[in-house]
């Protein structure tokens, strides 16, 4: 990774960066309202814990990928963690930044008290696999889901 990669939460004024960062995720979803992007923001930010956490290059958000702490009644009241909407841009991947901003949330989740951080992903890429698991997640569980959008294509 590079030694200039700043992590850090993102603020109001990152929004427009973001939303066009996930276009490489997510290239056919309709664009968020400017409005509308800052309310989801904003509801996020308001669980404690939950974040987007974003990677800035040289002034250039290239990375980023959202921690969500969910409270829990069970292993003693210990929260755990979902991470979602991992992506690196297009033009630098293969750098160490992804991997750079997981490590930075799952570091956070256990900030939290978390007893687990969890990630699903679509994607059947070696390549992808292998990167996750590089982080430290390992591919032990089942995972099921009721979709209301279609799967995204890799």
């Amino acid at each position: 990774m590079s030694a200039d990669l700043l992590i850090r939460s993102i603020e109001q004024a990152d929004l427009p960066a973001l939303l066009e960062l996930y276009r490489d995720l997510n290239p056919s979803d309709p664009r968020l309202a400017p409005e509308d992007a800052t309310s989801v923001w904003r509801q996020l930010s308001a669980y404690p814990g939950s974040a987007v956490f974003v990677g800035v290059r040289q002034g250039v958000l290239v990375t980023s990928c959202t921690l969500v702490v969910v409270p829990n009644l069970t292993r003693g009241g210990l929260p755990y963690a979902l991470i979602e909407n991992v992506v690196t841009g297009a033009n630098h991947r293969k750098q160490g930044h992804g991997g750079a901003v997981l490590k930075h949330a799952i570091a956070e989740a256990w900030k939290h008290n978390c007893y687990k951080v969890m990630l699903l992903t679509g994607s059947k890429s070696p390549v992808t696999l292998k990167f996750y698991s590089g982080v430290g997640f390992e591919q032990n569980k089942t995972g099921f889901q009721i979709r209301r959008l279609p799967v995204r294509e890799d």
